[in-house]
């Protein structure tokens, strides 16, 4: 199949990959079947007057102003609140409270300035339903049920909301452009169309986007590099939890974590995240282990849990929920290697409890212990909470931070913390420090048989 005429090209929907030709497979992203025609955008560029150049040493270094949300753990992931004139992209799979998330925002801004919602995938009757569901109705959050950009854009012209909400960037389109919504291209121009209103109006303009089975922003990532601030909402439709996590932040710390459990009046903040994923763990149970991980600035002690058992097939599983499967085969490797460990005929699956994604080395020793535990049938002590990456060698390395995570461990009750030799001044007093140089010494943590 070869283009028209009218220079009409080919592009994936996937990933934006343009060619001349149909091809059943894109080379770039690798997906089947995803090109679709568009014709090809010939605009004149439009002369606009630049801005003086001036010198570093002479710019103003004024803080942006912000607006804080009113909910905690959200502002703390956005460094202190929305930035006026900023763009947000708020990414998570279909379903995981993304809509829920921001009815609770647009409500809590309103008392400041009316807030412009814009739902280009329900009707004005669905998010009022679920807004009077939620108790979130306020008489200056504004309601539009409109696709099309331009529209949606005439209309905050109109209204001069303090703020907009764009759900989701996905199902809007531009009337500029014929590909059809959730293309590569009707994503780049919607989102093009509404940063360029935030950063010459002034209000902060908050996009959703939906995540692809791969766990991409669907677009892919062409949406990441137009906003100021990315956050991740995560979360299992099985389990309460869900988690905000900002990847990339203009204006404050990025990786930043805030936990929510979602309730049937919407989602709440979980003020104590360790406690509420350490609420379930079974203490002095073989193959579990507390790790003092850090997210962002914020330090967190998850449960991980392993199971080790004699496998029943020729090629026995490797499963990982929750820790990164490369991450654990090395670990294994480790083990085997350092300690004589024999797992060639062993299943071995780990899991980080709660449904959270884990990817800090420092959690290194927990997973290690928690393996050692499984296999030899032996506890790790329920007092000890563990943190320290393990090297090639065995060798257990320092991690940053480490004073506020024996902090964090002691003011949730654990009375000792296993960690590397490195840096050890600075620590509480009252906590027992349980040095672990390599992964041989795993055995101090272990209940004494």
């Amino acid at each position: 199949m070869t283009v028209g005429r009218g220079g009409l090209q080919l592009e994936c929907t996937a990933c934006g990959h343009r060619s001349s030709k149909w091809l059943g497979r894109c080379p770039g992203c690798g997906g089947w079947n995803t090109f679709e025609e568009v014709p090809e955008q010939a605009r004149p560029a439009k002369a606009r007057r630049g801005g003086e150049p001036v010198r570093l040493t002479a710019a103003q270094l004024a803080d942006a102003p912000r607006r804080p949300v009113g909910i905690a753990g959200l502002d703390r992931v956005l460094g202190g609140g929305l930035v006026g004139g900023s763009a947000l992209l708020l990414a998570g799979e279909p379903g995981v409270g993304k809509s829920t998330l921001l009815l609770q925002v647009a409500a809590r801004l309103a008392p400041s300035g009316p807030v412009l919602y814009v739902s280009a995938e329900e009707s004005a009757r669905q998010v009022a339903m679920r807004a009077h569901r939620l108790g979130v109705v306020h008489e200056q959050l504004l309601l539009l049920a409109e696709p099309g950009v331009e529209n949606a854009l005439a209309a905050a012209a109109t209204a001069r909301p303090a703020a907009i909400i764009a759900d989701s960037v996905q199902t809007m389109y531009s009337e500029r452009v014929p590909a059809v919504p959730g293309s590569v291209t009707q994503v780049r121009e919607v989102a093009s169309h509404l940063v360029e209103y935030a950063k010459r109006h002034g209000p902060p303009v908050v996009l959703v986007g939906h995540v692809t089975k791969e766990g991409l922003v669907a677009g892919p990532k062409s949406l990441e590099h137009l906003v100021d601030v990315v956050l991740e909402f995560g979360g299992s439709s099985t389990h309460p939890h869900r988690t905000l996590r900002a990847t990339k932040n203009r204006f404050g710390p990025a990786m930043e974590l805030a936990l929510f459990a979602m309730t049937d009046r919407g989602l709440e903040e979980v003020a104590n995240p360790s406690a509420a994923l350490l609420a379930d763990r079974t203490a002095g149970a073989p193959g579990s282990a507390v790790a003092v991980i850090l997210e962002g600035t914020t330090p967190l002690l998850v449960e991980v849990q392993a199971l080790v058992a004699r496998s029943p097939y020729a090629n026995p599983r490797r499963v990982a929920q929750g820790v990164e499967s490369g991450r654990l085969a090395l670990l294994l490797a480790v083990l085997e290697k350092r300690l004589g460990l024999r797992l060639g005929d062993r299943d071995v699956f780990v899991n980080v409890a709660g449904g959270l994604e884990v990817d800090e080395p420092a959690a290194d020793l927990a997973i290690a212990a928690a393996l050692l535990s499984s296999v030899r049938e032996r506890p790790v002590r329920p007092e000890v909470a563990l943190f320290g990456e393990v090297g090639l060698l065995g060798e257990v390395r320092g991690v940053s931070r480490a004073a506020e995570r024996v902090r964090e461990a002691s003011a949730l009750g654990f009375a000792a913390c296993a960690l590397p030799p490195a840096g050890l001044p600075g620590f509480p007093g009252e906590v027992e420090l349980v040095l672990i140089a390599s992964v041989a010494d795993l055995g101090k943590v272990l209940v004494a048989v």
